[in-house]
């Protein structure tokens, strides 16, 4: 089997015990983003498996979108990421 070389780590294990590896990352051309796609983006950033810029890059997301998911999971978890919960988490 042929592994293509990446700069970073293959997978990394969260707090929680459970595995991120890069294959569990959404495709690059996602249009939609459900909560979880959100969710599983936001954690590979901030345990280290991909950088920011290269999320932002990928995904062709702007910087201010993924500081409002980043800064959603932080203070509320992922739950907060919901579209129709967008309006009860902003307003604390």
């Amino acid at each position: 089997m042929y592994l293509k070389k990446v700069d970073g780590p293959r997978q990394i294990t969260l707090p929680d015990g459970s595995i991120l590896s890069r294959a569990d990352l959404p495709p690059v051309d996602t249009r939609r983003w459900v909560a979880s796609r959100k969710a599983i983006v936001v954690k590979a950033v901030i345990y280290g498996l991909v950088t920011q810029s290269e999320v932002l890059e990928r995904y062709s997301l702007s910087e201010e979108e993924f500081a409002l998911w980043r800064d959603a999971v932080e203070k509320h978890g992922e739950k907060a990421l919901r579209v129709t919960s967008i309006q009860k988490y902003r307003q604390l």
